[in-house]
């Protein structure tokens, strides 16, 4: 026999859950465009890589052709690029820089690789073959300054109508959260770094 308190319960939850359930339809009604996004990822804490590339799985999943272009990170062996390169008619990663800024060292060097990488993100960006542009660490660039914030709000601008361009690394420039259409702020609680702990494979990389 059902206790009477829990039917109470449960005939409480199944009203709320209608009224919830008839609020979200008629929000959904109202949700008609589709257009190609601004997504920036930024904040301290970890993981704004790693969304982007849970994205791009959602892409392929798609068939859509998505293109990644690393501006501060270089070629090393990690678990995405070996994945990827199992779809290489649907997706491509660049990894296009020579390392973080306190390891290079060369300020010359590292403002010529933004740019280069730039180059390359820009003209997948306006090439509407490639419907989501993965622009990783590209925040990093624009907070040293090797890249002027407002040509990428140019590009940005005038891109195709149904390309996502998606920008991760931390300290993301005002002009940009300003210019984008969805801005997700990861913080740190806890990191096993601290700990002592080291990246590993499948977590990091």
């Amino acid at each position: 026999m059902n206790d009477p308190h829990d039917v109470e319960l449960n005939a409480r939850h199944a009203e709320k859950m209608k009224r919830i359930q008839a609020a979200r339809a008629r929000m959904m009604q109202s949700k008609t465009v589709e257009r190609g996004l601004v997504i920036v990822h930024t904040g301290t804490g970890k993981g704004k890589s790693t969304a982007a590339m849970g994205m791009v799985c959602r892409m392929i999943g798609h068939g859509m052709k998505t293109s990644i272009i690393q501006f501060i990170k270089g070629a090393m062996e990690t678990g995405e690029q070996t994945l990827f390169d199992s779809f290489p008619e649907l997706v491509e990663m660049r990894p296009m820089g020579e390392g973080f800024t306190w390891d290079t060292q060369d300020r010359a060097a590292d403002i010529a690789n933004v740019r280069r990488a730039w180059e390359a993100a820009k003209a997948r960006i306006m090439d509407p073959e490639w419907k989501m542009v993965v622009c990783d660490e590209l925040n990093i660039a624009l907070r040293y300054d090797y890249l002027p914030v407002e040509e990428v709000l140019e590009v940005l601008a005038a891109r195709p109508a149904d390309t996502h361009v998606v920008i991760t690394g931390r300290n993301a420039p005002d002009a940009l959260i300003e210019a984008a259409d969805l801005v997700t702020d990861m913080q740190m609680v806890k990191h096993p770094f601290r700990s002592g702990v080291k990246a590993q494979a499948g977590v990091e990389f």
